[in-house]
């Protein structure tokens, strides 16, 4: 079993829990940070390599934005750029260990 090292951008002002999303069983671990702006608070995910980003972006919102009840009204960012298939697995979507999404709504606020 490979397992990811702590990386530096993992410590980063996240929650000390870790949302698991794979089992222990699996070949490949991947820790990927998830970030919520609007509660501007991270948490880790333990996942693989071929898990969905949509399972992703709900196990990390139901830790994050555990009130929102419409999670489509939220759009992943990876690299900037939203990830637009959310069906498509971490990999496929550009996404590597220690990676960061980025979880925002999809309505921009006015900033008052």
């Amino acid at each position: 079993m490979t397992v990811s090292t702590t990386h530096f951008v993992n410590s980063l002002r996240v929650r000390p829990e870790i949302v698991r999303l794979a089992s222990d069983q699996a070949p490949v671990l991947w820790t990927v940070r998830v970030q919520a702006a609007e509660v501007w608070d991270s948490v880790r995910v333990e996942t693989t390599p071929e898990t969905r980003v949509r399972d992703v972006k709900q196990a990390a919102m139901a830790s994050l934005l555990p009130d929102v009840e419409q999670i489509d009204s939220f759009l992943v960012k990876l690299h900037g750029a939203e990830v637009v298939n959310e069906a498509q697995s971490l990999q496929a979507a550009g996404a590597r260990d220690a990676s960061t999404l980025f979880v925002t709504s999809r309505r921009r606020r006015p900033v008052r």
